[in-house]
C-alpha cells in the first residue's frame, strides 16, 4: 500500500510541476512532438496507401495476372527499359490463340489493348478518354461490375460489331439524367452503340478510373490494326495454383518464341503479388527514412528533457533536502523525478498524436492522398515518447536521489 501511495504521490507531484511551468514544458517537448507527429504521419500514409492499393490499384485479384511486352515494377532503370524495348517484341494475336488453346492451369484468358481517343455525343466532346479493346471475358478477369445494360458479348467480338461499354464518367458527362443504352457515341470518328455502363470505381491519386470506353477487341483491331500494345490477362484455376499457372504461361510463350534456356524472357508477367512486393519495398524505404528522422528528433528531445530535469533538480534542491529530512528514501526521490520526466515526454507524445491526427484530416480533405491513422501507431508513439523521457531522466533522477540532505537544506530556495 505504501508503494502504491508513493507512486500516486509521484504522479500527482509530477503533474503539478508540469502545470506550473506550461511554457517551459511545451518548449522542452518540441523535439518529441515533431518526432511523434512525423512517425504517425508516415505510418498513416503507409497504412492508408496499403488499403488504397488493395482496394483500387490492383484489379487482378489473388488468382489473376497479366502478360505484357515489358514491365518495370519498383525503381525505374532507364538502361534496362531501353534494353527491354530493343529485345522484347510485341505480343501477338497468334500467341494469344496458342496460349488459349494450350494453357491448362488457367480458367480464363483474355486479350486487351488501349489508346487515347476523343469521344463525341451531339455537340459535346471529351478528350483523353481511354479506349480499351477487350475480349468478352474481360469483365470477369478485371472484376468489372455492370450498373446498366450488359457487357460486351462473344458474338459481338467475333462479328466486329460497333458496340461500346462505357465508364461512369462518360455516362455522367453525356447522359446525366437519361438512359444511355442504345445511344450512339462517336469514338475516334466512328459511331458506336452503347450497350452497358460500368459501376463507378472512383479515382487513384486523383486520376479517375471511370474515364474509359470499351469495345470488342476484334472491332478495335478492325479500326486500329493488331500490331501494337496488345496484352493478356489470365486467371488461375485457384489462388493456390497462381504460381504454377504463371510458370505454365511463361513456358508456353517461351516455346512459341523458340527461346533457348540461357535466354531471358522477352515478355513480362505481372501479378498482384509482384505489385504488393514492389509497394512493400517502396514503403520500407519510406519507413526507414522516417525512422532515421524520428530517431534524431527523439534524441534531441531526450537531451532537452535531460537538461530541463537537471535544471529542475537544481531549482528544487532545498525541497529535496526537506523531503529527505522527513524520511523520504532515495528510491522515493528517484521515482518522483523518473515519473516526472516520463510524464513530460509522454505528454509530448500525446500532443504529437493530436497534431498528426489534424494533419491526416487536412490531407484527406485537401488532397487525393489517403491517410488512415492506425491505433498501433498511436500506442507506439506514446510508449516511445515515455521511454525516451524515462531513459533521459535517469541521470537527473539519480543526481537528485544522491543529494546529501544537509547540503540540500543549506541550498537557497
Amino acid at each position: 500500500m505504501a508503494s502504491h501511495a508513493s507512486f500516486y504521490e509521484a504522479v500527482t507531484g509530477a503533474a503539478a510541476s508540469l502545470r506550473s511551468n506550461k511554457l517551459r514544458s511545451f518548449l522542452t517537448l518540441l523535439g518529441i512532438i515533431l518526432a511523434t507527429t512525423t512517425l504517425i504521419a508516415v505510418m498513416s500514409v503507409i497504412n492508408g496507401m496499403n488499403r488504397y492499393i488493395a482496394q483500387n490499384v490492383s484489379d487482378m485479384g489473388a488468382d489473376g495476372f497479366r502478360v505484357r511486352r515489358m514491365a518495370m515494377i519498383g525503381q525505374f532503370d532507364p538502361k534496362k527499359y531501353l534494353e527491354m524495348q530493343r529485345r522484347n517484341p510485341e505480343l501477338s494475336r497468334d500467341e494469344f490463340e496458342f496460349l488459349k488453346s494450350h494453357a491448362s492451369l488457367v480458367s480464363d484468358i483474355g486479350m486487351e489493348t488501349a489508346r487515347q481517343v476523343k469521344v463525341h455525343y451531339g455537340n459535346e466532346q471529351v478528350d483523353g478518354v481511354q479506349l480499351d479493346g477487350v475480349s468478352s471475358n474481360m469483365a470477369i478477369l478485371t472484376n468489372i461490375q455492370v450498373a446498366q445494360g450488359r457487357f460486351l458479348s462473344e458474338s459481338e467480338d467475333q462479328r466486329r460489331q460497333p458496340v461500346v461499354f462505357i465508364g461512369n464518367d462518360i455516362k455522367q458527362r453525356f447522359f446525366p439524367s437519361v438512359n444511355p443504352i442504345g445511344k450512339t457515341l462517336i469514338i475516334g470518328g466512328r459511331p458506336f452503340d452503347v450497350v452497358g455502363v460500368a459501376v463507378a470505381k472512383g479515382s487513384v491519386f486523383g486520376e479517375s478510373l471511370d474515364n474509359f470506353v470499351m469495345v470488342p477487341v476484334e472491332t478495335y483491331f478492325k479500326s486500329y490494326s493488331a500490331r501494337m500494345g496488345i496484352g493478356y490477362r489470365a486467371r488461375a484455376l485457384s489462388p493456390v495454383l497462381i504460381f504454377q499457372a504463371q510458370d505454365e504461361i511463361r513456358m508456353l510463350l517461351r516455346s512459341f518464341r523458340h527461346l533457348r534456356p540461357n535466354q531471358e524472357d522477352t515478355f513480362a508477367i505481372v501479378s498482384s503479388d509482384s505489385l504488393v512486393s514492389a509497394w512493400d519495398r517502396i514503403t520500407g524505404s519510406i519507413a526507414a527514412t522516417a525512422v532515421a528522422v524520428v530517431s534524431v528528433f527523439m534524441v534531441v528531445g531526450g537531451v532537452v528533457v535531460m537538461n530541463i530535469m537537471l535544471a529542475v533538480v537544481t531549482e528544487r534542491t532545498h525541497e529535496i533536502g526537506i523531503r529527505k529530512s522527513v524520511g523520504a528514501r532515495r528510491r522515493d526521490i528517484l521515482r518522483q523525478f523518473l515519473v516526472e520526466s516520463s510524464m513530460l515526454a509522454a505528454s509530448g507524445g500525446f500532443m504529437g498524436v493530436v497534431l498528426a491526427w489534424m494533419v491526416a484530416v487536412l490531407v484527406r480533405a485537401a488532397t487525393p492522398v489517403p491517410m488512415s491513422v492506425p491505433f498501433s501507431a498511436v500506442l507506439i508513439s506514446v510508449a516511445l515518447s515515455a521511454s525516451v523521457g524515462l531513459f533521459f531522466g535517469i541521470y537527473p533522477a539519480q543526481r537528485a536521489a544522491r543529494l546529501d540532505p544537509i547540503e540540500a537544506l543549506r541550498a537557497e530556495k
